[in-house]
């Protein structure tokens, strides 16, 4: 059903149940091996970066984890607010860019599953599902934001955590967070078809692909990593 006449799209997980309010993306290949992979224990304050419609929050919560989530656009804070009401469970939502919305604060855990999608410029929209994928002309924009301001939020030891597409730089990733005072390593791997949004790309994607992972010819698939880094 659309919008059009009065449906609602459902998603159910894990035994959880989410609505897909408009404006928010359904979760995709790479929302759920993110939340498989991401480990969350009891007791846990942790902080998601770009909430979306609430996914891994509302299961982090339901794992007994204290959960922030934040993002920038209103329409994935109110989908959260109220998957987590749907749900049962407690999440603190709040609206704003990157960490404003946390000045001040630390957490165990600091999360995200970033708009990652290179953007080749001149190719930028303004419309909530272009934003959920725009990563910047080469795909780090909100990566090198969020590794960058994670040790003024996290205590000693603890733990940032986020999800890459191959393409990006695995290497890049792990070396990014040595020189910000983090023990790095990748918690898992998985190949996800090729984003279909990627082939409209494929050229930019090739320019920015300094680690040389894609293939020649047309990709059917991608590597996509969690990436973690523990703070010294």
């Amino acid at each position: 059903m659309t919008p059009d006449d009065g449906g609602v799209l459902l998603f159910g997980w894990r035994g959880a149940l989410f609505r897909v309010a408009d404006g928010v993306q359904p979760p995709k290949a790479g929302s759920l091996f993110f939340c498989r992979r991401v480990p969350v224990t009891a007791d846990e304050r942790v902080l998601e970066v770009g909430c979306g419609l609430g996914l891994f929050a509302v299961l982090a919560a339901r794992a007994g984890a204290r959960v922030v989530a934040t993002d920038v656009m209103p329409a994935a804070v109110e989908a959260t607010r109220a998957n987590a009401v749907l749900n049962g469970v407690s999440v603190d939502t709040r609206l704003g860019d990157g960490y404003a919305p946390v000045a001040g604060e630390r957490f165990d855990l600091v999360c995200t599953n970033p708009p990652q999608m290179p953007t080749p410029p001149g190719r930028e929209r303004d419309d909530a599902e272009a934003a959920a994928d725009n990563g910047g002309r080469d795909g780090w924009a909100l990566l090198d934001r969020v590794i960058a301001g994670a040790p003024a939020h996290l205590v000693r030891g603890g733990r940032l955590v986020f999800s890459l597409f191959d393409f990006l730089g695995v290497k890049r990733a792990l070396a990014t967070l040595s020189a910000r005072g983090f023990a790095p390593s990748v918690l898992a791997t998985e190949v996800q078809p090729f984003p279909r949004i990627g082939y409209e790309r494929l050229d930019h994607l090739r320019s920015i692909d300094v680690e040389g992972t894609l293939p020649a010819g047309t990709p059917a698939t991608v590597e996509r990593v969690i990436v973690q880094g523990v703070l010294a």
